[in-house]
Formats: C-alpha cells, sequence, structure tokens
C-alpha cells in the first residue's frame, strides 16, 4: 500500500469536495451526478466501469469516489482497493444489496462508507461525510505511524477506543477521533497509547 495518504480537502474550510462518479447505468449516472452538483459538490468525471474509475482517480486526483458495487471490466470492490492503495481518495460505495459479506469486503477493500440504493442526496450528505472524515483520520494514521502492520492494528485499536468515546461522552465518530488526537497531542504520546488507555479503562474520567 502507498506509505503516503492524499488528505480529503476540508469542507468546513471553505473547499469544495471534488468527486468522481462511478456508475455502469447511465441514467442512475447522471442523475446521481445531478444531485451532487445541485448539492454543492465538483462532480469532475463520469464514468461506467471500474476501470475507467481507477484511471480517472489517478489522473484527477478527487477528493471523492461515489462508485456502484457492480460494474462491468473491474467490479467496484476491486476498484476502491486499488484507489486506496494508491492512497488517492475514499470512496462511498453504492449498493442495492445489504449484505454483510459485501460489506466486509468493501470494508477490507478500502471503502470508508456504502449506501443502500435506492438513495437520495440525504442518504449520500452523511456517508460522504463520515468516509471523509475516515480517511482524513487515515491520512493523520500514516503520518504518526510508518509501518504498515503496525498502522493496521493501530487503525484497530483506534476505531475501538472511538467506539468506546462516542457512547462513553455521547459524541460522534468524528468528534471522538478529534478527542483522541487532541489528547495524544496534550499528553504528547501516540494516538495507540491513548486508544489503548481508553480500550484498558482510563485512570482519569475522559469528561474532565
Amino acid at each position: 500500500m502507498t506509505e503516503s495518504v492524499r488528505a480529503t480537502t476540508d469542507e468546513s474550510a471553505g473547499g469544495q469536495l471534488r468527486v468522481v462518479v462511478a456508475e455502469d447505468e447511465a441514467l442512475i449516472r447522471m442523475d446521481l451526478a445531478e444531485m451532487l452538483g445541485e448539492a454543492g459538490y465538483d462532480v469532475v468525471a463520469e464514468v461506467g466501469n471500474g476501470e475507467e474509475a481507477v484511471a480517472k482517480a489517478r489522473e484527477l486526483k478527487p477528493d471523492l469516489v461515489v462508485m456502484d458495487v457492480k460494474m462491468p471490466v473491474l467490479d467496484g470492490i476491486s476498484a476502491a482497493s486499488q484507489i486506496g492503495e494508491d492512497g488517492i481518495a475514499p470512496v462511498v460505495m453504492l449498493t442495492a444489496f445489504s449484505d454483510k459479506d459485501l460489506v466486509e469486503r468493501a470494508s477490507d477493500a478500502g471503502v470508508m462508507a456504502y449506501v443502500l440504493k435506492p438513495f437520495t442526496i440525504d442518504d449520500l450528505r452523511p456517508a460522504i461525510s463520515v468516509a471523509t472524515s475516515r480517511w482524513r483520520e487515515r491520512a493523520v494514521l500514516a503520518q504518526e505511524v510508518a509501518d504498515l502492520g503496525e498502522r493496521l492494528e493501530t487503525r484497530k485499536r483506534l476505531d475501538r477506543a472511538k467506539g468506546i468515546l462516542m457512547k462513553r461522552l455521547d459524541i460522534d465518530e468524528a468528534a471522538a477521533f478529534r478527542w483522541i488526537q487532541k489528547t495524544a497531542m496534550d499528553r504528547r504520546l501516540g494516538m495507540r497509547e491513548i486508544s489503548d488507555a481508553v480500550i484498558d479503562g482510563m485512570s482519569d474520567d475522559p469528561k474532565s
């Protein structure tokens, strides 16, 4: 996997996410691109198969790829895996199937979020937010941990710690990550160490 993970544009700082849309059905592809455009996203390319999605992602370096799971030439999960390995952008996967095995395969391939068809922009927005947030976390971890195996283990521990904090502090995933990141900086420790402390039961209450 590529050592460097490119960070996405920060919408909160006034940036506009550049998106590649990959969907083999032309009408759905057009509707999706129009939906995203009207919602304020910059659709920089529309493609009809997974191979083209990978090629356009490598060429244009978008902030996000929204891609159907079932496509000709190269399926969406395989395409997402290549895009993730290159460290280009997060992938939001579109699927008509709520299948546990599919979700696990997509997660293993580096898909950051997925949306079930049929969908609206209100379904896409939170998925895009989750995907870009997780991708930025990945970029931070890539800077902090050079070794790939250690990075994967750190990410597992981080995800578990975030879940604990989300439940304990009643916050969302992004806020839980920021809590871990800030605590690590304040205490001059690594995020893995803070995550381990959360998991193992911190000596001081996170609310303090």
